[in-house]
């Protein structure tokens, strides 16, 4: 079989229906969504196929869209239809083989069995190794500046069948949608599709192995890399002679503001940082990446919103929060700042709970009946106290008495009457 007869495959085509639809996604220009795939594609698979092998399909434009970054910006992200992403999981899924064997071993991003874990404990063992001073290279928007030509030229190596190469190329130039105007792409992949990552990863695979044939220490996840060298002498050298090649063979532009050379304590790789004890190095989540918690969760708990929804909808928003944070950072070092956030997480959850309750008398009836089947030994006039003073709310939640009754362990155990799940205790989870 050709490498197209193999993307078109009933059990290929099966498998891209499947994931595209486990992956749900917003609906392309189009408005259909995945739970149309299969009757679409029962109905016209034929066509498709033939229309693809004739070299007369048209991708349609994506639909773009925008999402925050990390630094507050917006990252421009293109959807293409569902139909057109189930084309692309397909060449993708036969792509992936072929590759796999020839990426190098330091690229880390959309790999199979590879994640920011690994990528992490890699930069751990170059630091320990003494390789002390990095290169932060930053190249200035990636995903928009990738040369179609170079990047078939670069395919053409690996795949020699043409109806392949000429389907990427319309996937490529297939144009973007940005309030109701198309305009067309000469370049760039689109970020959005499932296409993208393995044709972003093929493109600078011609990277990797230049740093690999200079001999040099390196992470590469995605657009983000970092190179590790002994000396500021050699880094200074090395990121001259990088930047210069990426810019006159790869014709991608490293952005001078932020590619820079610094010390690991300084870095900030994948949203870790990192610190030396008497022993070796070990990594940490990065002050950014610990204040954007903080963001999320005040955003989840303000006041007058969470007040009026019940706690089984603020807890499972919460929980997922905090399970996702701390696994991505699990590998890091993040004890103590745990602690911290569990304890301040809880104070804000008191005061929704105890606002909730609201008038006195639901408050100390409440706590009384708390403290009566827990045995917490607290008096009713130190609960009729707490329920009838005249300090906010704030203030309130953070007394000893509200802060013993509505412990840890009373928060994190599930309410099965109201399909409640308990609060999850961070720091517990993280030492789990």
């Amino acid at each position: 079989m050709s490498l197209i007869e193999e993307i078109l495959s009933i059990e290929n085509l099966n498998e891209a229906i499947k994931r595209v639809k486990a992956n749900k996604g917003a609906s392309g220009i189009d408005k259909m969504s995945v739970d149309m795939l299969e009757p679409y594609f029962n109905e016209h698979r034929k066509e498709i196929i033939e229309s693809i092998m004739n070299k007369t399909y048209r991708p349609k434009p994506v639909r773009r869209v925008y999402i925050p970054k990390s630094n507050g910006k917006l990252r421009p992200l293109g959807i293409p239809t569902v139909v057109d992403r189930v084309i692309q999981q397909a060449i993708a899924q036969r792509l992936i083989p072929i590759y796999e064997n020839i990426f190098s071993d330091f690229s880390y991003g959309f790999r199979p069995s590879r994640d920011c874990h690994t990528a992490m404990n890699k930069v751990l063992e170059y630091l320990n190794q003494g390789f002390e001073w990095v290169i932060d290279l930053d190249i200035e928007k990636y995903f928009d500046t990738v040369n179609h030509d170079k990047l078939i030229s670069i395919l053409r190596e690996q795949v020699k069948d043409s109806h392949t190469l000429h389907l990427i190329r319309k996937f490529l130039q297939a144009g973007v949608m940005d309030n109701g105007l198309v305009s067309s792409t000469t370049i760039g992949v689109p970020q959005g599709g499932p296409l993208s990552p393995i044709l972003s990863n093929i493109y600078l695979d011609k990277f990797d192995k230049e740093l690999e044939s200079r001999g040099l220490h390196f992470v590469r996840y995605a657009d983000d890399c970092n190179i590790f060298v002994k000396t500021d002498v050699s880094a200074e050298r090395v990121m001259k002679s990088v930047t210069s090649w990426l810019e006159r063979k790869l014709f991608l532009k490293v952005s001078a503001t932020k590619t820079k050379i610094t010390r690991p304590t300084n870095s900030n790789f994948l949203g870790f940082t990192f610190w030396k004890n008497s022993d070796k190095w070990q990594c940490k989540p990065g002050n950014d990446r610990k204040a954007k918690l903080y963001e999320k969760i005040k955003l989840v708990l303000k006041r007058k919103h969470a007040v009026s929804k019940p706690l089984s909808i603020t807890f499972t928003k919460l929980n997922q929060i905090i399970r996702g944070w701390i696994n991505y950072f699990r590998i890091g070092s993040m004890k103590l700042f745990i602690e911290g956030f569990g304890r301040w997480l809880r104070h804000k959850v008191r005061v929704i709970i105890v606002k909730q309750w609201k008038k006195p008398t639901t408050i100390y009836n409440n706590l009384r009946g708390i403290n009566k089947i827990y045995k917490y030994g607290f008096t009713d006039e130190e609960l009729y106290m707490v329920a009838n003073t005249r300090l906010g709310w704030y203030r309130r939640c953070g007394q000893r008495t509200i802060n013993y009754i509505l412990n840890a362990d009373l928060l994190s155990k599930p309410n099965k009457k109201r399909n409640r799940p308990g609060l999850v205790n961070p720091l517990s989870y993280y030492l789990k």
